[in-house]
């Protein structure tokens, strides 16, 4: 991997939606009809972030990408310490807004990228996924920045990410963050059965605005639906709507298979830094039990346990539990979950 140098982006505006002409007018009385879903392009082209996009240029597995990041400064007294944020599978570095600016008021700088292969970065039409990769490809990121050690703060997928970078760079990371990650059970070995690649890129190519709403509501919410979490549907949705329609799915297809065949709960224990574990009880969240016989969905993605379970097999591990809420706590919750996790983070 070599790295070719960091770019301004465009800053976050109004969003660009394509919509469909047809319908515009109603017959009879002319009053305007709905418009249509919004519609991104491959890189997210037209979703506002909440703070300006810079691109991070670099040359990975033979191939030149851009890797989408925002680097967000303290507000008020800097407390000198940098919180890195990765996002999870079905996120984007845009669905940190609230504890950007949380963080940012602070005193921490923020920085917030989006991996290879998701949201605003580069979708390659071939790429070797591991989270090794996406560690070194944000190490890289950060030495281009000039950041050195940090605390690294992951959510979902993102929480695997941080803690493979953890284990791969303990030097830089003066503290783990996980928030519900993914990959706390082996769900290969406990009964859930494999899909090929292929078999999610079908599954992906036929995702819909409404089957995310739906999972959204079940498993990140507990059946407690916002308005403001239609935002994110639209997001995800768009995307997979726009014009890079096939490479979006190919590259989500391909960062599932690396998430089922990936698991980190084998190594937690080797993690010697400080770790802070942030937990919705109710999540459910396994990758692939779709597929799986009932008696094995039963017994997968129980938060409440899993929690408790990865802590004690840390040598520095702290649980904050959230009784009742989902998958993403610091979208359901914020102001609760950020009360919690403020005076949890190192100073």
């Amino acid at each position: 991997m070599r790295g070719a140098g960091v770019s301004g982006g465009r800053p976050g505006g109004p969003r660009i939606v394509l919509c469909l002409l047809v319908g515009l007018l109603c017959l009879g009385n002319g009053a305007p009809a709905a418009a249509a879903a919004p519609v991104y392009g491959p890189e997210l082209e037209g979703f506002a972030y909440p703070y300006p996009l810079r691109h991070f240029r670099f040359e990975s597995q033979g191939t030149a990408l851009r890797m989408a990041y925002m680097d967000v400064a303290a507000r008020g007294p800097a407390n000198g310490r940098t919180i890195v944020l990765m996002h999870g599978k079905n996120f984007c570095g845009a669905t940190w807004e609230a504890s950007i600016d949380v963080l940012a008021g602070a005193g921490y700088r923020v920085v917030v990228p989006d991996q290879v292969g998701f949201c605003a970065s580069t979708k390659p039409e071939h790429y070797q996924y591991s989270f090794q990769q996406l560690a070194a490809n944000t190490t890289a990121l950060l030495d281009a920045i000039g950041v050195g050690s940090v605390i690294v703060m992951g959510h979902s997928t993102g929480g695997m990410v941080a803690a493979r970078f953890a284990l791969m760079y303990p030097d830089r990371v003066d503290q783990l963050v996980m928030v519900n990650p993914i990959g706390l059970e082996d769900w290969k070995a406990l009964g859930v059965p494999s899909r090929t690649v292929d078999q999610w890129n079908a599954r992906e190519l036929a995702l819909t605005a409404d089957s995310v709403r739906q999972y959204e509501k079940t498993t990140y919410y507990v059946g407690d639906w916002r308005p403001g979490y239609e935002r994110w549907v639209e997001m995800l949705a768009g995307l997979n709507a726009g014009p890079g329609h096939r490479l979006v799915a190919w590259n989500s297809a391909l960062i599932y298979d690396m998430i089922f065949t990936q698991p980190v709960i084998y190594e937690m224990p080797l993690l010697k830094m400080p770790v802070l574990l942030l937990v919705g009880t109710a999540d459910t969240t396994a990758i692939g039990s779709d597929l799986a016989a009932p008696d094995v969905t039963a017994r997968l993605g129980r938060y409440g346990v899993l929690g408790k379970e990865v802590v004690a097999r840390l040598q520095k591990g702290r649980l904050i539990e959230f009784e009742g809420l989902g998958h993403a706590p610091q979208i359901q919750q914020p102001e609760r979950f950020h009360e919690a996790l403020l005076p949890a983070l190192l100073h």
